[in-house]
């Protein structure tokens, strides 16, 4: 043998592909198809080739089993990974690879013939699309010496064509539409036949369907554009671009007769089917049969079918179609000469499989013999058929393409499935047509079999690919479809439809995100390593004081929120000025992790101690458990939204007033805000849950502190006015003294606040100046309960809280003592046993107090990642008077910044800042703007000389330019000038309250904007956004892709299982995911991506996860040079959010280059002079160093 012969050989033997080896026992005497095959009526053909893709040759191949045939499939390269040719007792590839397109392949059809007669094949089934309506295929099969499974290609070749089937049918006397007489090519053709019978009209490809070549026409306008697209799309889809025109129809019904015809003359019908359900000619889901067609009319329909078939000797399987329209006249379109798409349910009501039927007549079989003769067909109940695709209907129907990560498919009782590529792991290409399978439903009526399909939609589970099976959903559940009273637009007519409901796909989303840690690791902002607590979490069993068990699997029902639910918030603030002791508010569920672990705690962290809380502190003033910065960091950092956070807590803690922490004009968001939205969002937080608004101003700007208390007043909550302490009282030399708060006092009091609240924010509020403090405000008013807050920063706040409590306070802030100290607020725990026994007795029981302590202890390891390393009390604040929330906050931001070092500076240089900005009273957001010019002083080697002097060219952060600007209120004493005029350069400065210069918020417009990004929105949403659009954004964006996460485990949340370690993530009541780590696979090079696998409930799966350590690259950014004018650079270390200009953009001086951001804290890059941008160095989303160059302005 020649080497070209042997390599001839080896690659015929390449092609032949034989899965199992049971498809080579057709050559033992006694396989199954051999005994199979002794039983068949056409025991003289053995083997059929299915010359087609898809579920359409599976489909074919399970029937011609049946009939004991061995089954052949043919394939492109680009489908060698496909099921049909794993379904197949032989499969040949068509040609070789690159020698055909991948549709190609399947119209090439001398290659196709010539592998049927290599491999003794008797037969060729064509299925549906591609050669199946091609006669000259047909012809050449027969010519071959092959049987041709469908009609004669003579038949094919007459009705094939439209306007030779129309002409048949009016020589039949067969209603059609009125319609041009012949195939026309020129466009006055058509415009004679307007002219004559007026708008609307269709045009149609003479050759061909699908869609495709069809356009409805109007007007006279677009009448030629439509014309020649029509023609241009029928000439590249079929290769002729003939087409003819008809008068069109207005919401016609769309009814196809199954017919069947012998080699003796006989023809039968099998009913009809309703196919109006199209979208764009395509039809989307059939029904049969026809559920609103009146008698006499399908009789007629079902009549005509048989004689035009007749008409023209009409052999195997076709259809006869019409439309039917709204006074239930019908009309004939055309005879499809193969087998169609939807037969199924046609073999669903008559029991008759028509595939069977095509393969033994083509075998010489006559219907009676089939036992098919028209008395004998009937039909039983109804069938629907869906059509499940790779379309993503929210995407206009665009394919998706990629590989199916999950496959689970429906079944039971009534449901059938014909599929082709939908297997987990299979790969869908752009190549082919987008259906995945075919779902076929059968019940006893209508109604039972459109529930029977519903329930079937819901059981698939196909992910990695986009479906329409939400589309499905939403159409079956239309009255429209309900009634079965569809039209051939109806879905275009119809664009409620596409208000989907897509499923929630939660388990694979959850899985990327999983999969993500096990190879990135956490992405969660301030996260240093994995968490030491590694164990399950020990909820505590309570037991009071006496030893006696508490029942905590149902929350406490006693508590003083009561008293507010029912009889409103002055009849609290009346109960609590009677009540002897001195009430607690536990601070541990908002402020205490704000100030110790960056205010990262997790919502599911609260909710697993809730109901034993609900008990423990049942007697407490409140819970301090949301707004501030817990609100923006949930869907920040934790994603997570605030809103569901709030109504767990509260289903869960019924008892226990709940107090959110309210920035007056501000909301919870850094800067002014409209006044309706400030009224909106107190109106959504007391619905929600919130009880107690502790109203502040960070400036004590009463103007701005009005607003808000105003809100809740309308909201109907307890409004508690707030100062904010800040210096020293008793130091004669603070501007904030004694008379100043007494003043300030008086003034809040005035606007009709419930409750006074004095908010210490950096703890520097010392017992002797509580006590005066609180005991004056307790002489001038005796009858409004007064509120104290604070800090443990310097070690003194148990002291200063009892100090308060004697000195007249109703209720001191404190935290579980686990996360008590520093930073947080006093030990609940000491300030009970200092108040214990007292006529100032909180009413709580230390032992249970401790005893939930338990849980917070081991959690405050599990959440060690965010420790700050504070290690004990710090005196120095009474010097720098850093918040204490501030403080954890800071050192984080100094460490992203490459601060950290630093520190020391970074504290000084936070006297200076508040030093410059006129000493200031500081809590969020003005606390933020002092440490945001602290941390660039430092960043920049500036002192507080240099930033009075320099002002005029610094390009200072954000924050400190709205605080000059006036956005966040008026200052106590005024702005510090010269320093404000020099730093805004000309920018706008306000002298009342920014509210007053604000639009009032258009809400309307913001619910239409989320329901187009998002699909749907809530008033809760709306409050989010309002408050933090981008946020928001973010956070929708992050859960679009990863899901609810706020039901995994934090440990999980924040490290990676160890491999083969089993883990339960609840997704609801009843649903739980069993899931384990198998293994991370290998690094693509190629791709940048590693392959994880998970077991989730006993299965198998993997996501596909960017490897972001394989995509870095280190590259070092080029410094500005500090003595070059023309270079400018970073102002300090962050992630360039916004390019504002482009190489060539003329600037002038003071126009913004760029937007700077690092953790919360954002800035602009200005044009330090003016001219033209050159050698731009940074994109958005670019990191950059301090002083690294962004660009040069050549002058």
């Amino acid at each position: 043998m020649t080497d070209a012969a042997a390599d001839s050989n080896a690659n015929a033997n390449q092609q032949a592909v034989v899965e199992d080896e049971e498809h080579d026992h057709h050559h033992v005497r006694n396989s199954v198809h051999q005994r199979l095959r002794a039983n068949s009526s056409i025991m003289q053909l053995k083997k059929i080739l299915v010359a087609n893709r898809g579920e359409i040759p599976i489909r074919i191949f399970r029937t011609a089993h049946e009939l004991s045939l061995h089954t052949v499939a043919v394939f492109s390269y680009e489908d060698r990974l496909s099921m049909h040719r794993q379904k197949a007792d032989e499969a040949y590839i068509i040609g070789k690879r690159g020698q055909y397109t991948p549709v190609g392949s399947y119209l090439a059809g001398d290659e196709i013939i010539k592998i049927a007669l290599q491999h003794d094949v008797n037969m060729i089934h064509p299925g549906y699309g591609f050669l199946s309506e091609n006669a000259e295929f047909a012809q050449k099969v027969e010519d071959s010496g092959l049987i041709w499974v469908g009609p004669t290609p003579e038949t094919i070749d007459r009705l094939g064509d439209k306007v030779s089937a129309r002409k048949l049918a009016i020589e039949c006397e067969v209603p059609v539409v009125p319609g041009t007489p012949g195939p026309v090519a020129k466009f006055e053709e058509v415009k004679a036949f307007t002219d004559e019978y007026g708008f609307p009209i269709i045009i149609k490809a003479a050759f061909g369907g699908g869609g495709r070549g069809m356009r409805v026409v109007r007007n006279q306008e677009s009448l030629k554009d439509s014309f020649e697209r029509a023609t241009s799309e029928a000439k590249s889809a079929f290769g002729n671009g003939t087409v003819f025109v008809e008068r069109f129809l207005d919401r016609p019904k769309h009814i196809e007769v199954q017919l069947l015809g012998d080699n003796h003359g006989n023809v039968v019908h099998l009913y009809e089917r309703d196919c109006s359900v199209q979208r764009r000619h395509q039809k989307v889901v059939e029904l049969a049969p026809a559920k609103d067609l009146p008698v006499e009319t399908r009789d007629s329909i079902l009549a005509d079918a048989v004689k035009l078939a007749k008409s023209v000797n009409y052999r195997n399987a076709g259809t006869a179609e019409f439309l039917v329209d709204q006074q239930n006249r019908y009309y004939f379109i055309e005879i499809n000469p193969r087998i169609q798409v939807e037969h199924t349910i046609t073999e669903e009501i008559t029991g008759i499989d028509v595939v069977a039927a095509q393969i033994q007549i083509a075998a010489g079989a006559s219907l009676p013999q089939l036992g098919l003769t028209q008395d004998r067909i009937s039909t039983r109940g109804f069938a629907i058929q869906c059509r499940i695709t790779t379309e993503d209907p929210a995407k206009g129907f665009a394919p998706d393409t990629g590989k199916i990560e999950v496959y689970r498919s429906a079944g039971g009782n009534g449901v059938r499935l014909d599929g082709g590529n939908g297997f987990a792991g299979a790969v869908i290409t752009p190549h082919y047509d987008s259906m995945l399978v075919k779902c076929t439903c059968h019940g006893s009526t209508y109604e039972i079999v459109r529930r029977k399909m519903l329930r079937a939609l819901v059981e698939f589970r196909i992910r990695g690919v986009k479906t329409n099976i939400p589309f499905l959903a939403s159409l079956l559940t239309h009255p429209t479809f309900i009634e079965g009273t569809c039209w051939t637009t109806f879905i275009d007519d119809t664009p409620e439809l596409f208000a989907l409901i897509g499923s929630q796909n939660r388990a694979q989303k959850l899985l990327s995100y999983l999969g993500d840690i096990a190879v990135n690791g956490s992405q969660i902002k301030g996260q240093i390593g994995d968490p030491k607590f590694k164990g399950e979490i020990v909820v505590p069993s309570l037991e009071d004081s006496h030893g006696n068990a508490i029942d905590a699997t149902e929350p406490c029902q006693k508590g003083w929120r009561n008293i507010i639910v029912k009889e409103g918030p002055e009849a609290f603030a009346k109960a609590v000025r009677a009540h002897k002791g001195c009430l607690i508010m536990d601070t541990t569920w908002r402020d205490a992790h704000q100030s110790l672990l960056a205010t990262r705690v997790r919502t599911v962290d609260m909710l697993n101690v809730a109901k034993e809380t609900s008990h423990a502190l049942s007697n407490a003033w409140a819970l301090e458990c949301w707004g501030g910065a817990t609100f923006d960091v949930a869907m920040r950092f934790l994603y997570e939204d605030p809103w569901d956070r709030l109504k767990k807590m509260r289903k869960l803690v019924p008892n226990i007033p709940f107090q959110m922490l309210l920035r007056g004009a501000n909301g919870v968001a850094y800067s002014s805000l409209p006044d309706n939205a400030i009224y909106h969002f107190c109106e959504q937080a007391k619905k929600h849950g919130v009880d107690i608004f502790r109203v502040f101003d960070a400036l004590n700007d009463v103007d701005q502190l009005e607003v808000g208390v105003k809100a809740v007043l309308k909201a109907g909550g307890v409004a508690e006015g707030t100062m904010c302490y800040s210096g020293d009282m008793l130091n004669p030399k603070k501007k904030y003294n004694f008379d100043y708060y007494m003043d300030l006092a008086e003034k809040i009091v005035k606007m009709g606040a419930h409750v006074i609240g004095i908010k210490d924010m950096a703890g520097v509020l010392k017992p002797k100046a509580a006590t005066m403090l609180v005991g004056s405000l307790r002489k001038k008013y005796p009858d409004m309960p007064i509120h104290v807050h604070t800090h443990d920063s310097a070690g003194t706040g148990v002291a200063s809280m009892v100090a308060c409590a004697h000195a007249g306070a109703d209720a001191v802030d404190a935290a579980t003592a686990s996360m008590s100290g520093m930073t947080s607020q006093p030990s609940l725990s000491a300030v009970l046993a200092s108040l214990e026994g007292s006529e100032f007795d909180a009413g709580l029981d230390g032992h249970m107090i401790r005893q939930l302590d338990s849980y917070w202890a081991q959690l405050r390891l599990l959440y060690s990642p965010f420790e700050a390393g504070l290690t004990g009390p710090d005196p120095e604040v009474y010097e720098h008077e850093i918040p204490g929330g501030q403080l954890t906050n800071l050192i984080f931001q100094a460490s992203q910044q490459g601060l950290g070092e630093q520190w020391a500076q970074t504290k000084k240089a936070y006297e200076d800042a508040n030093d410059l900005l006129g000493d200031i009273v500081k809590v969020t957001p003005t606390s933020k703007v002092v440490g945001d010019l602290a941390q660039f002083m430092v960043s920049n080697k500036l002192s507080k000389k240099d930033v009075e002097e320099k002002a005029d060219q610094l390009d200072f952060p954000s924050s400190v330019l709205e605080f000059f600007e006036g956005l966040m209120g008026q200052p106590y004493g005024g702005f510090p000038e010269p320093l404000r005029s020099k730093a805004l350069r000309g920018r706008r400065k306000m002298d009342k309250r920014p509210g007053l210069y604000l639009e009032p918020y258009n809400f309307d417009k913001a619910r239409k904007e989320l329901k187009e990004k998002w699909g749907g929105v809530t008033e809760t949403d709306l409050a989010s956004y309002v408050m933090y659009p981008k946020v928001f954004d973010d956070y929708k964006k992050w859960t679009s892709k990863y899901g609810d996460l706020s039901v995994v485990p934090t440990r999980y949340f924040l490290a990676r299982p160890e491999i083969g370690e089993e883990f339960h993530v609840e997704l609801e009541k009843g649903k739980v995911l069993i899931l384990k780590l198998l293994a991370v696979g290998p690094l693509s090079e190629q791709k940048g991506q590693r392959e994880v696998f998970y077991e989730m409930n006993g299965e198998v799966r993997q996501v596909t996860v960017d490897d972001l350590h394989a995509a870095v690259e280190d590259t070092k950014r080029p410094k500005a040079d500090p003595n070059d004018t023309s270079q400018v650079g970073s102002p300090m270390a962050g992630v360039v959010v916004e390019v504002r200009v482009h190489d060539g953009t003329d600037v002038n001086k003071g126009d913004p280059i760029a937007v700077l951001s690092a953790m919360k804290m954002e800035m602009v890059i200005s044009a330090p002079h003016s001219g033209k941008i050159g050698s731009l160095g940074v994109r958005e989303g670019d990191s950059v160093d301090s002083q690294d160059l962004v660009c040069k302005i050549v002058k």
